[in-house]
């Protein structure tokens, strides 16, 4: 297995990203690889600086970098020896078998869109995040962030997308389905809410339950699968994250609210592209990079992009 690393991507890149990697890297099988694309001499320089050996990662030079301020499809198209770009290129070309990057979202998203594709079949990709749950499982929430108002067969299509992850990376044989709402009620929500209700209880590929309210998560009530559009997921997602920078503040120190912390979680999948990419936080420190590269490893694992075009093809 090879990982792709955009060794300059994030804000306290390249030095955070080499780091993460060296920690990350006895975390990985013998004969697995990470692949840091990005500027060699600074990653280099890095390296030596942590007595690490540079023959343990293949590196891979660029001299363009796609800052966060940057516009997305512009300084894609623009800065194609950009680590991002570079990245991509990789990834469909199969010199890589996942790419990871806590650089520009909006870049990353367009490089997952136009170079590798979305899997023919899926109206719109999303961002796969983990909540967990008391009981010390987790479960799939999406969509976190790309898409903010979401059709009623784009969030059926999230089910599928979701119990596919839920089955083939966290082990859940036939994963249930719920979908966040403000009621259980069937006649609760908006219009798009209550549209996709009907589908989601008329589809037989999916295990639906119904409708999960915001005081469901975290505890033994949530569904293996939770539904939302992206505007609601991303208030979620900061929201949980918050809580966690909250309870230390408090002097909590508690292993439930530790997996709420971002740097724990490392990363989120890209769900409904052909190839396997994570993305990480723009702030993602030394321990998030190589969680981040974690999380990589195992959607490449699980080979959850084939998976998917699997279900999509049946």
């Amino acid at each position: 297995m090879k990982i792709g690393l955009d060794a300059m991507g994030g804000d306290y890149a390249p030095d955070a990203v080499v780091e993460g990697a060296v920690d990350a890297l006895g975390q990985l099988p013998e004969g697995d690889r990470i692949v840091l694309i990005g500027d060699n001499s600074r990653i280099r320089a890095r390296l030596a600086s942590l007595n690490a050996e540079p023959s343990l990662f293949d590196i891979v030079p660029t001299t363009e970098v796609i800052e966060m301020s940057d516009h997305p499809a512009k300084a894609f198209s623009q800065k194609r020896d950009s680590s991002i770009a570079v990245g991509f290129g990789m990834l469909k070309g199969g010199l890589i078998d996942g790419f990871a990057s806590a650089g520009n979202t909006g870049a990353m998203m367009v490089g997952a869109s136009y170079t590798v594709n979305v899997i023919p079949g899926v109206y719109r990709p999303a961002l796969a995040a983990l909540i967990p749950n008391l009981n010390g499982k987790s479960s799939v929430l999406l969509d976190v962030g790309i898409n903010p108002d979401s059709k009623p067969d784009v969030l059926l299509q999230y089910g599928l997308l979701g119990t596919v992850y839920a089955r083939h990376v966290l082990g859940v044989t036939n994963p249930v389905v719920g979908l966040l709402n403000i009621g259980t009620e069937e006649s609760k929500g908006s219009s798009a809410v209550k549209a996709a209700y009907e589908l989601l209880n008329e589809s037989s590929d999916i295990n639906f339950r119904g409708n999960i309210e915001g005081h469901h998560l975290f505890t033994d009530e949530m569904t293996d699968v939770i539904v939302c559009d992206g505007f609601v997921g991303n208030v979620v997602l900061k929201m949980a994250e918050k809580f966690y920078v909250v309870a230390r503040s408090r002097g909590v120190n508690d292993s439930f609210f530790e997996r709420l912390n971002f740097e724990v979680v490392g990363g989120t999948p890209v769900v409904g592209i052909n190839e396997n990419v994570v993305v990480g936080h723009g702030i993602s420190n030394r321990k998030a990079i190589m969680n981040m590269i974690l999380t990589t490893r195992d959607v490449v694992h699980a080979d959850l992009a084939g998976k998917i075009r699997e279900a999509f093809g049946a």
